[in-house]
């Protein structure tokens, strides 16, 4: 390099800050492991239990200490508990919350893992039967209250259970969840799918409708990975005859015919008496549906919220919905508080158990890298 060059590179070194590094402190380091997103049941820690209803059986997995309070997790369309709630309860910061309770994911008739083909004159339950049968569910686990997680159609089954036994759930958390009975252009669209996943299995029309219902429009371009996770298991692991009666029950689904106490006289007492979490997600399909739920709920015991850059929050947004839900525990009394400190060690411990795992583990399980997230004055964040 010429002299002339040398000279005029050391005079822009010059005037760089190459100092100001050292005023820097890292307020937090946050290590996280990329791994594959598993849907399969040999990674779930819960255990599965059969239960016998007047409807035929159902499968409860059970996570957690059976003697602390009971959380009922019921899921949506085209899932199970495994592919609907398996990552989000082993979500790190759900880790730590839910050491205080304990789960019972429940799957509605013929929805689970590996299930047989329901018999041809199986007749499925509605959307109420499909409610009562969380009566069998509390009475085999000795349940005598719970709070209720759902998911969709799992929500609305949560509902009405609610509703028609209000001192068994102590309160609700519910996302997308639909309160009206289907209007013209979604009962045509699940019935084409209910005859097409009869006669030809899973089409190309089904598997649009149901990315369509859990991820809302435009899920490539957000999460390609993630989609092609979900598009995989509806391809591959679904029962389509055992789905097709599942939708068949949620498009024949009654109105919750719950309204709000407009004049403050009480007269209508047909609304849902236990604290609700009404959550969407700001690209869902169902946050107008939301919206007009959260209308008819007493606003006195309810919230309503929209979690942003996400369609299906559960696996989009499992931090925002984690919080989201420690917090309306913590209000209602039922979860011990967890300060920021103990949540960061928390994580430190779980972060070094995976670490040990990983290492001591088969080199295909071992993570490709290390992702590093450094923020500086971080800020725990309390979703509105």
């Amino acid at each position: 390099m010429p002299a002339s060059g040398v000279a005029e590179e050391a005079a822009l070194l010059g005037t760089m800050p190459s100092d100001s590094m050292d005023d820097i402190e890292l307020k937090n380091i946050k290590l996280q492991f990329p791994h594959a997103r598993s849907m399969s049941r040999e990674d779930s820690i819960a255990v599965e239990e059969t239960v016998e209803t007047d409807r035929g059986n159902v499968v409860v997995a059970v996570q957690g200490n059976r003697n602390k309070p009971a959380i009922v997790t019921y899921h949506d369309l085209g899932l199970n508990y495994i592919s609907n709630f398996q990552a989000f309860f082993n979500y790190i910061d759900m880790r730590a919350l839910i050491e205080n309770f304990c789960i019972y994911h429940v799957n509605a008739p013929g929805q689970e893992e590996g299930a047989a083909t329901l018999p041809e004159d199986y007749v499925y339950p509605t959307m109420d039967e499909l409610a009562d049968q969380l009566n069998y569910v509390t009475t085999h686990f000795g349940l005598k209250q719970f709070i209720g997680f759902g998911v969709g159609a799992g929500a609305n089954i949560l509902c009405r259970y609610a509703l028609g036994h209000p001192e068994r759930v102590s309160a609700l958390c519910l996302i997308n969840c639909v309160s009206t009975q289907p209007g013209w252009i979604e009962w045509g669209y699940q019935k084409l799918n209910t005859r097409h996943l009869r006669s030809k299995g899973m089409t190309q029309g089904v598997l649009d409708y149901l990315m369509w219902h859990h991820f809302g429009r435009n899920n490539e371009e957000r999460n390609h990975d993630l989609v092609q996770v979900y598009k995989n298991y509806f391809e591959r692991n679904l029962n389509p005859t055992n789905l097709a009666l599942f939708i068949d029950s949620y498009v024949k689904r009654t109105d919750l015919n719950i309204q709000r106490d407009l004049d403050g006289t009480k007269k209508n007492q047909y609304t849902l008496k236990v604290p609700v979490m009404n959550i969407t997600a700001a690209y869902s399909p169902h946050a107008d549906d939301t919206v007009t739920f959260n209308g008819r709920l007493d606003p006195t015991n309810s919230s309503w919220m929209k979690i942003s850059d996400c369609g299906m929050v559960l696996e989009e947004q499992p931090g925002k919905v984690s919080e989201a839900f420690r917090l309306f525990l913590q209000g209602e009394g039922y979860a011990a508080p967890l300060s920021p400190a103990k949540m960061a060690l928390f994580r430190k411990q779980s972060l070094e158990e995976m670490f040990k795992s990983k290492l001591h583990s088969g080199g295909h399980k071992w993570p490709l890298g290390i992702i590093i997230n450094i923020t500086e004055n971080p800020i725990a964040a309390v979703v509105c």
